[in-house]
Parts: structure tokens; C-alpha cells; sequence
């Protein structure tokens, strides 16, 4: 394997460990790190990026991305009400004001992205 593609292997499956966390954590997404495992194993091993698109859970959500840009109704409702529940944390402990607006453009601009998209045509 040239280095180039043990690279991208590790970071494929770095980005599938986060996806996998973000499965069962609550606050942490997983569409975003499936993508990113999905592109990282297009270029490093065909073997893993046909696992990852035949995965029964993760492989419509890639599916879906790749064929219609288009992010599912449930994993954007999730994902918008983490990042207000990461928000809501925020001012709850009491972070700085510079933290706090920090964090509501960014988490703003992200559901805004995330929102936005159309959701996949049914299957």
C-alpha cells in the first residue's frame, strides 16, 4: 500500500470509529464521519468502501448522499437537536461569551447546512 493510500486508510477508519461513537453517544453525529469514511476508503481500499455501501445501518445514509445530496428526516432532526442540546450544555455551565457566540454561528450554520438539504426520495 503506498503511502498515500495508508493515509487515507487511517483516516477512514478513524472516521468510522467516530461514526460508530456517534451511533450510541448521543451528541455526537455520525452521517458527517460516515461520509468522510466513505470518501477516505474510495481512495484507499475498494474492499472497505464496498463494506461501508452494503452496510445494512450506514450504507443507504451514503447512498443517499452520494445519489441525491440528500440527508434523511430522522438523522436531521437529530442532528439539529444535538447541536442545540451542545449549545444548550454551553450556557447551561456557564461558558464565556466569546465560547458562546463562537459556538452559535458554527452550530448555527451547520444545522442551517444540514437543514437544508432535501430529504432522499422514499426507498
Amino acid at each position: 500500500m503506498s503511502p498515500r493510500r495508508a493515509v487515507w486508510f487511517t483516516v477512514g477508519i478513524v472516521a468510522l470509529l467516530l461514526a460508530a461513537l456517534g451511533a450510541v453517544l448521543p451528541l455526537m453525529p455520525t452521517t458527517v464521519f460516515l461520509l468522510v469514511a466513505a470518501f477516505a476508503f474510495a481512495r484507499s481500499s475498494d474492499r472497505w468502501h464496498a463494506w461501508l455501501l452494503s452496510h445494512r445501518v450506514f450504507g443507504p445514509l451514503i447512498a443517499d448522499w452520494r445519489d441525491h445530496r440528500a440527508i434523511d428526516r430522522r438523522a436531521k432532526i437529530l442532528s439539529a437537536a444535538s447541536m442545540a442540546a451542545v449549545f444548550g450544555i454551553s450556557l447551561a455551565l456557564g461558558a464565556g461569551t466569546l465560547v458562546l457566540a463562537v459556538q452559535a454561528v458554527v452550530l448555527g450554520a451547520a444545522a442551517a447546512f444540514v437543514l437544508s438539504r432535501p430529504s432522499p426520495p422514499p426507498r
